[in-house]
């Protein structure tokens, strides 16, 4: 009997409509569970578990990495790089302290040149040259005192050649002049 219920249909088949356009989703599923009806579960064999069997852990060990000398040699050349830029920035924060501290004197020289500018043309002041020179006892100077020099007769010079230096006093002089030089830069 319960068969016979499985294979009449409770609901219409999927051409025809009653009323309602709407797919309906749980339509296969019902159907599956009036196939079934009336019939026993069936019970899943479940197999039986496999024994669990425990195993030493084993320590895995790296291999010893090889590090290569261009690695080596460019984390070198970093570093370098890296200690000589702290270096320039050592220097670049000394020369602007050298800076600052002299506009700093720059500007007080500038304050003295306007104060000796001022005294250089109050020194100047014909009255106050004439009475400091009346003062001293200078007096305009008379005819008796004026000498006259001739230089009409022909001029003459003495010239004496340096005796040319040899190869070893020119070597060392520019050495000399080499070393300076780098000195020089440095400082």
């Amino acid at each position: 009997m319960a068969a016979a219920a499985a294979r009449d249909l409770r609901y219409p088949r999927r051409g025809a409509t009653n009323g309602n356009l709407a797919y309906d989703l749980d339509f296969e599923l019902r159907e599956r569970q009036l196939s079934h009806a009336g019939e026993l579960p069936r019970r899943r064999e479940e197999a039986a578990p496999a024994p669990q069997v425990r195993s030493a852990a084993s320590v895995q060990v790296r291999e010893r990495q090889h590090v290569s000398f261009l690695t080596l040699l460019s984390f070198c050349a970093v570093a370098a790089l890296a200690v000589m830029t702290l270096l320039c920035y050592v220097q670049l924060t000394s020369l602007s302290s050298d800076v600052v501290a002299l506009n700093k004197e720059l500007s007080q020289l500038q304050t003295e040149k306007v104060i000796l500018t001022a005294q250089y043309a109050q020194m100047f002041d014909l009255d106050t040259v004439k009475k400091a020179a009346e003062s001293a006892g200078m007096a305009k100077p008379g005819s008796g005192q004026t000498y006259y020099l001739d230089l009409s007769g022909g001029d003459s010079a003495v010239v004496y050649k340096e005796k040319e230096a040899g190869l070893l006093e020119r070597l060392a002089a520019s050495l000399n002049h080499g070393v300076y030089a780098v000195v020089e830069y440095f400082d």
